[in-house]
């Protein structure tokens, strides 16, 4: 696979194909099989995203079995109807995918992790929500996630992508910037505003830490990955505004892997630290597991 980001931009405007069909023809490459097969497993991808979408805002929802997260993806969907949404509808449609998908993983449903399953809300919320902004066709919904399969690859091999080795910034904060990145893409931009989108969006969420409330993906989970939809769609905008990064793709992934390599261990999934550590969110851990946790 490509090595960096400005790889895959110069091969991209060098061979004048999009960033998508790069991707699809490298995994094709990689895994020895044919493009019909590559395809199609990216289309069981999707179909498990829409699915999980489905599930959470379906009815009254979904609930965690510890009551902590669940129905508020149908709050949103019900806030959203009314059009008072402060936010606008497109905004407010991407965080109710999120969220709903979310709640699924939170209430052990099948989700497909993007790049994890606590960050498996952040990119579909994304998706979905173009998908009738830009009526999008299955085919570009799947380009889609080729493209941001991609950059998420480039991510994983430079930084990391587990909140327990370099915090939330490099689960929802990875998720957002590929979906920032695969947006660009949908919405006819160039390749290299699809590298501005990913670094603007890894730079807002820079520093993230990963502070789940009795170890648990549940709280703040689902709404950080809220956050990562709504980051990714205003880093998509600005770089299709022209708006540019001063500091490179590559450059910013590099910092996403020396800021998580610096946090501290309580930073870093450990439920003992940040939000977790707060009274409030000992007291949930004891109520769930008992004192002597």
């Amino acid at each position: 696979m490509y090595e960096s980001v400005r790889d895959l931009v110069h091969v991209a405007k060098k061979r004048k194909k999009a960033l998508s069909e790069l991707i699809i023809e490298e995994e094709c490459h990689d895994s020895v099989i044919s493009r019909k097969k590559v395809w199609q497993r990216m289309r069981i991808n999707l179909l498990t995203m829409q699915n999980a979408i489905k599930q959470g805002e379906t009815g009254n929802g979904v609930r965690s079995r510890t009551g902590l997260t669940g129905g508020e993806a149908i709050k949103l969907k019900n806030y959203r109807e009314r059009g008072k949404t402060l936010s606008g509808d497109a905004m407010i449609a991407a965080v109710e995918n999120a969220v709903a998908t979310n709640e699924v993983n939170a209430a052990m449903g099948v989700v497909c992790a993007t790049p994890t399953a606590g960050s498996s809300g952040t990119l579909p919320g994304t998706l979905f929500m173009l998908e009738k902004r830009l009526q999008l066709t299955e085919e570009q919904m799947i380009r889609f996630l080729f493209t941001a399969g991609g950059f998420g690859l480039i991510i994983a091999n430079h930084a990391g992508i587990a909140g327990a080795t370099g915090g939330c910034q490099e689960e929802v904060g990875t998720a957002s910037a590929i979906a920032a990145a695969a947006a660009v893409e949908a919405a006819g931009g160039t390749p290299e505003q699809s590298s501005h989108a990913l670094a603007i969006a890894l730079s807002n969420l820079l520093g993230l830490v990963c502070d789940p409330i009795a170890g648990l993906v549940e709280v703040p989970c689902v709404k950080r990955n809220a956050i990562g939809a709504g980051n990714s769609l205003i880093a998509a905008d600005m770089a299709l505004a022209g708006c540019t990064s001063a500091i490179p793709a590559d450059e910013c992934i590099v910092a996403l892997d020396r800021v998580g390599r610096s946090m501290s261990v309580e930073l870093r999934e450990t439920g003992i630290g940040g939000l977790a550590g707060t009274p409030t969110g000992q007291a949930i851990k004891a109520r769930i597991f008992g004192k002597k946790l």
